[in-house]
């Protein structure tokens, strides 16, 4: 996992980390991230309260599984004589013994972190909940800054599917709780190019099994916006049986689009697996991409193809040949003009 930012420090990245892996529930990836968290300088405390308080936003479950975790990394670490910070010793609240206590700060912090009042009318429980447990209780804990339990839950629910909504307003949440908005656009950044990413809120294409890859400078000069390149091979095939043609998953960030361009000698297949796009041959007018959908470019066709503007997009793709020699030739860049007027 590549542990670097401009803003963010390598501890806080670290911890983001752990909070992504609680919410997919990956405990293997969360061994490895929870070692990295402690080396990077975060304590078991803040790391126990950031998965005591995602159990509200990812359930029991979840939060139990990556104490359990912790819990089993700090035994090996311990045998291997490895002594970790411990951090702030952890203090019982004392509105905690205070209901009326709790549900009154618990109502101060959830308008802060929203920005103005916010009372939930249409479920008087839920209501109740958020603002004496969730913002009361447990954002009580001071093992974590406001700042940084922010960034815990932003974390968390980016690498859920279903939530955008609430990844929305955690976003907004996060700066008011003392993040910059730079480090909150970095952050969603850096989940997502650590494959930490699942939210289908079109903030992120990396939403199921299908990877990003690297950023595919090799034909950036051919591409408006950045784009991504993962190969995907047949789990039954060895690298060296070439009897399958080979295939490559491409991720386009939201606006990205390749230039116009025709296959020679082979007709391209594409194959949409997340997130929404555009294709559009030369003449004719654009058709608009989902998951499941396939494209079958014929040789010879003048044609481009990339992400809608508010959406990540990926497909797959490979080429087919079809007799004499196989080549791209790359034309001209889809102009702003054309590519804004789309609808």
């Amino acid at each position: 996992m590549n542990i670097s930012a401009q803003t963010l420090t390598t501890r806080q990245l670290s911890l983001c980390a752990c909070a992504a892996l609680e919410a997919q529930g990956d405990q293997e990836r969360l061994d490895t991230a929870i070692r990295q968290a402690l080396d990077s300088g975060v304590t078991i405390n803040e790391l126990k309260e950031a998965f005591s308080q995602l159990y509200a936003y990812t359930g029991f479950p979840r939060s139990l599984n990556a104490l359990g975790t912790l819990q089993r990394v700090l035994a090996d670490r311990h045998a291997a004589g490895i002594t970790d910070n411990e951090g702030k010793a952890f203090t019982r609240p004392a509105l905690w013994d205070n209901a009326e206590q709790a549900l009154r700060q618990g109502t101060d912090v959830q308008t802060r972190l929203s920005g103005k009042p916010f009372d939930y009318i249409f479920c008087p429980q839920n209501d109740y909940y958020l603002k004496s447990h969730l913002f009361g209780d447990i954002f009580a804990g001071d093992q974590l800054t406001a700042a940084d339990r922010e960034l815990v839950t932003l974390s968390a629910l980016s690498a859920l599917k279903g939530v955008a909504p609430q990844l929305a307003a955690h976003k907004a949440g996060a700066v008011n709780m003392g993040n910059s908005q730079e480090q909150v656009d970095e952050l969603c950044r850096w989940l997502s190019d650590n494959g930490l990413s699942q939210s289908d809120s079109a903030a992120d294409a990396n939403a199921g099994a299908w990877p990003k890859g690297q950023p595919n400078t090799g034909y950036a000069q051919y591409f408006i916006g950045n784009s991504h390149v993962a190969p995907v091979k047949p789990a039954n095939l060895t690298d060296s049986d070439t009897s399958v043609a080979s295939y490559v998953n491409v991720t386009f960030e939201p606006g990205c689009r390749n230039n116009w361009h025709i296959h020679h000698g082979a007709h391209q297949v594409l194959i949409c697996v997340a997130g929404r796009g555009w294709y559009q041959e030369w003449g004719k007018e654009p058709i608009a991409l989902e998951p499941g959908m396939i494209i079958d470019i014929p040789a010879e066709v003048k044609h481009w193809h990339g992400a809608q503007r508010d959406s990540w997009f990926q497909h797959l793709t490979n080429h087919v040949a079809i007799g004499g020699d196989v080549s791209n030739e790359w034309l001209e860049p889809v102009t702003d003009e054309v590519y804004g007027s789309l609808k």
